[in-house]
C-alpha cells in the first residue's frame, strides 16, 4: 500500500479526481435511511436521540425542537465516539439510534455518514431537517413561527 508524505494510506486520501458536492452528498446519502418528521418523531419516542447540529445563532433564530441534544457541527465526532475522553457521558457504545437534525436536512446527511464510520450502524438525519419538523406541525420553542410543547412530550424522550 503507498502512503503519502504524511504517513496517511493513499487509499484514505481525498480521490485525485474533483467530485460535485451534489455526488459527496449521493456517496453521504447512500448508506442513511433518513427519517421524515413524523418518522423521526415516532422514533425519538421509542429512545431514539435527536441530535441538533446547528449553530447557536442559527438556533437562535429558527427555534429548537424540545427534547434534541445541542452538539454543535464543529464537535460532533469528539462528543460521540464512545472511546474518546471528550464524549457525552451517556455515548457509551454505539447501540443508541441518532438522528441528525440540522435546518435544512444537507449538513446533517454528511454528519450522520461520518457518525456511521465511527460505528454508530444507527445513524441517520432528518429529511428536511428543522424546517421540515415546524412544517410538519411538530413541537418547536424559540425563534420565529414556532409551536410550544406545553406537556413536554418530546422533552423526556431525549433523556
Amino acid at each position: 500500500m503507498s502512503t503519502t508524505s504524511i504517513g496517511t494510506p493513499a487509499s484514505r486520501v481525498a480521490p485525485s479526481a474533483p467530485i460535485t458536492v451534489d455526488e459527496l452528498l449521493r456517496a453521504a446519502r447512500a448508506g442513511l435511511h433518513r427519517l421524515p418528521p413524523q418518522l423521526a418523531a415516532l422514533a425519538i419516542s421509542t429512545g431514539a436521540r435527536l441530535v441538533d447540529i446547528r449553530p447557536e445563532a442559527q438556533r437562535r433564530a429558527e427555534g429548537e425542537v424540545p427534547g434534541a441534544i445541542v452538539i454543535e457541527r464543529n464537535v460532533l465526532e469528539w462528543r460521540l465516539d464512545p472511546s474518546g475522553d471528550a464524549r457525552l457521558p451517556w455515548v457509551t457504545g454505539y447501540g443508541t439510534v441518532l438522528i441528525v437534525m440540522c435546518s435544512e436536512g444537507y449538513a446533517s446527511s454528511f454528519a450522520a455518514a461520518t457518525l456511521r464510520q465511527l460505528g454508530h450502524r444507527g445513524a441517520t438525519d432528518l429529511i428536511g431537517g428543522f424546517q421540515a419538523w415546524r412544517a410538519a406541525g411538530l413541537p418547536t420553542f424559540g425563534g420565529v413561527g414556532s409551536h410550544t410543547d406545553p406537556a413536554g412530550t418530546l422533552a423526556g424522550a431525549a433523556r
